[in-house]
């Protein structure tokens, strides 16, 4: 199938005003590619920019291009880029640092303040037609792997990272807080890094969430009551795993799910904050405290996609299953609805026809 000549990009303009445009499409920069989005799914962070204008101190101060988790096919390369050519079916890191602060310097570019991190108030995404990204920043797939699973890497980097970070070991009893793509991804990664039981817990409405979790081999879920204190879902957690976790990873960033992560975690164990949710919180420190509970938080991902290719590509792991519904670009409102209002897991939008760009057909 020919290139499309026209840059078609999914704008929010302000809360509930999404837009679908025309941009100019780009051209390399000397190590820099341009690559034709195939697949972009819709993430959580998408949602807040389009609901509430932003999350913490992200806000949005411009219309920007929407979208994160993509792969697509190189059309254009940068005079100076080697490892890459016209045709290369490729999985986009969408966070690069600026390369030359102290942050970046010690390894820590997910976090630098001056990066190109997409989608932020600073840099549009790639819910376009053609994006143009640093080439070390694409990752060439193996020819099975589909476009689908391509994107599904920047999640699932997100849940390696978050697994090295909680230092997931091989028998560990893991708890993971929220059922929805981040803590699913965040339980494939603790499984793949050596989780012997795990549990995850969502809310009761989250039935169907839960049900994709048992399908990933989880140990057990727990659907949460209105009416289950702290304490039961302690001991419901303790039952599941045996006793005491000794990890855990929070992916709701809601009070409850950090306060019970502390009371249902073992002795020097460790948590680690992954979900973005309540600003402020209340926990029980002096607990954490006296148990020496560390507490670390992790945010993006830091040189995780090769890990997260490498699983996939393995058949290691088998991240389709998170993939619930398909649009195609001309349909983005009606998927960012349904991703809103929280009816699928993984919601993918195309922006080829399906599978012109895959071997083989994806299929969950």
């Amino acid at each position: 199938m020919a290139p499309k000549n026209e840059n078609l990009a999914a704008l929010v303009y302000g809360p509930n005003d999404l837009r679908l445009e025309p941009r100019p499409i780009p051209e390399p920069a000397f190590n820099e590619v341009v690559v034709e989005v195939d697949s972009c799914g819709i993430c959580g962070t998408d949602i807040h920019f389009l609901k509430d204008g932003g999350f913490g101190a992200q806000r949005l101060v411009k219309p920007i291009v929407l979208g994160h988790e993509s792969a697509g096919v190189v059309r254009k390369v940068g005079s100076q880029v080697t490892h890459l050519k016209i045709g290369d079916r490729v999985a986009i890191e969408p966070a690069a640092g600026c390369r030359t602060c102290d942050l970046c310097k010690v390894g820590k570019y997910n976090i630098c303040l001056d990066g190109k991190h997409c989608t932020t108030q600073k840099h549009d995404g790639n819910c376009s037609n053609y994006y143009a990204q640093y080439a070390d920043c694409c990752f060439k797939m193996p020819d099975h792997m589909t476009m689908e699973e391509g994107a599904l890497l920047e999640p699932l980097a997100v849940g390696v990272y978050a697994g090295r970070r909680a230092d997931v070991r091989l028998g560990n009893k893991v708890i993971i807080f929220g059922a929805g793509p981040i803590g699913l991804v965040c339980l494939i990664a603790a499984k793949a890094m050596g989780a012997t039981r795990t549990v995850i817990l969502d809310l009761e409405h989250a039935k169907h969430r839960l049900e994709v979790a048992k399908k990933l081999g989880v140990t057990d879920v727990i659907a949460i009551g209105k009416n289950d204190s702290e304490d039961d879902l302690v001991r419901k957690i303790h039952q599941v795993l045996g006793g005491p976790a000794d990890r855990v990873l929070e992916c709701t960033g809601s009070q409850p799910g950090m306060r019970v992560s502390i009371k249902a975690t073992r002795n020097a164990g460790r948590i680690c904050l992954v979900g973005l949710g309540n600003k402020d919180v209340q926990l029980p420190m002096v607990d954490a405290i006296s148990r020496e509970i560390d507490i670390t938080t992790c945010m993006r991902y830091n040189h995780d996609y090769p890990a997260a290719m490498e699983i996939v590509a393995s058949g290691y792991v088998d991240v389709k299953p998170l993939v619930s519904h398909h649009f195609d670009l001309a349909n983005v409102h009606e998927a960012f609805r349904v991703a809103s209002q929280g009816e699928g897991i993984k919601i993918m939008i195309h922006l080829v026809p399906r599978d012109t760009n895959n071997p083989v057909k994806f299929s969950n």
